[in-house]
């Protein structure tokens, strides 16, 4: 379907991303501006995938979750960043069909993922403050395994019907996506075949994967913050949120920005307005998140303290081992 011919129309074989493309003066800032943003989003990220893997203080429930959310994120950055910024730096704002087939995948993949994962982060922290005799049994061991491995399973298998539903429709033009990567509504609406299966497939994965876990996350913060509330001393109640606080901030942050975004009606002005806030999800979430979770924790503090001691000791050690 790529490159054949329906009719006396010829399927589209690359797409082009017009991104900032409204911007080109601050082409050059932007650049600069998204390739810092890159770099200290994934040397943060797998910081705290190292910290959490390496220090036997971290593997808990809780951090085993962090950890994935940390590698999500780093995916997140991986998938969007680098073709963004490849354009920012060329000029060059083609995108192949085949990889913006595989990026429009690999996005709504992470979503799903994501919001499952915060579905799943504050069932913990649900356990942990409202039930904590029973968050031992119920949460150590195989079930945050499987809980992970369901999402990233169905979340992968829901976003391969909707690629296979979206690579068999027909692109015959035009071909400007007015967006800085791959996303379903400026996708679908570029087809000229019917689409009414795969928006329908993909109402239903939306439900499945947005509303379902945001309504699990929203019931989980309402008995936290009831229970909370419901501490008879101050230091208690200020000790209970904030072993909440850092994920609560996060999961604002991450359905805000999409509800806007989703929500919002797709008009000439609103586009930018609208690229503008998916921008939060999509670039600065991943970067806030090990900020977030780092500054605000006094175990991810206590790790780094050890790790800098363990890196102070073996360069030491092969200091005195030259001489």
């Amino acid at each position: 379907m790529w490159d054949t011919e329906k009719g006396n129309q010829t399927a589209i074989v690359e797409f082009i991303l017009l991104g900032f493309g409204n911007l080109p003066e601050l082409q050059p800032l932007l650049f600069l501006l998204f390739l810092i943003i890159y770099m200290v989003t994934t040397a943060g990220n797998l910081l705290i995938v190292f910290l959490i893997v390496s220090d036997q203080h971290l593997q808990t429930p809780m951090y085993f979750f962090l950890a994935n959310l940390s590698c999500l994120e780093t995916c997140y950055s991986s998938i969007i960043l680098p073709k963004m910024l490849a354009n920012l730096f060329t000029g060059e704002k083609t995108i192949s069909f085949g990889g913006c087939m595989v990026q429009f995948y690999l996005f709504g993949s992470c979503v799903g993922i994501e919001t499952y994962l915060l579905a799943a982060m504050s069932y913990d922290r649900y356990l942990a403050i409202c039930k904590p005799l029973h968050y031992t049994p119920i949460m150590q061991g195989k079930p945050c395994i499987q809980l992970m491995a369901g999402a990233w399973t169905n979340s992968f298998l829901a976003n391969g019907i909707i690629l296979f539903l979206m690579s068999h429709l027909s692109f015959c033009g035009p071909s400007v996506i007015d967006h800085y990567f791959c996303d379903f509504v400026p996708l679908e609406k570029l087809s000229c075949s019917d689409t009414s299966l795969v928006e329908l497939i993909t109402f239903l994965s939306t439900f499945i994967f947005t509303i379902t876990p945001f309504l699990l996350t929203l019931a989980s913060y309402v008995c936290i913050i009831r229970t909370i509330l419901n501490i008879p001393s101050t230091v208690g109640r200020q000790k209970a949120f904030s072993t909440c606080s850092s994920h609560l901030t996060v999961v604002c942050i991450f359905y805000g920005t999409i509800i806007i975004v989703y929500m919002m009606p797709d008009s000439p002005t609103l586009r930018d307005l609208n690229k503008f806030f998916s921008v939060f999800y999509t670039v600065l979430t991943p970067l806030v998140n090990p900020l977030i979770y780092s500054l605000r924790n006094k175990e991810v503090h206590r790790a780094l303290g050890r790790l800098g001691c363990k890196l102070v000791l073996l360069t030491r050690m092969r200091a005195n081992a030259l001489t």
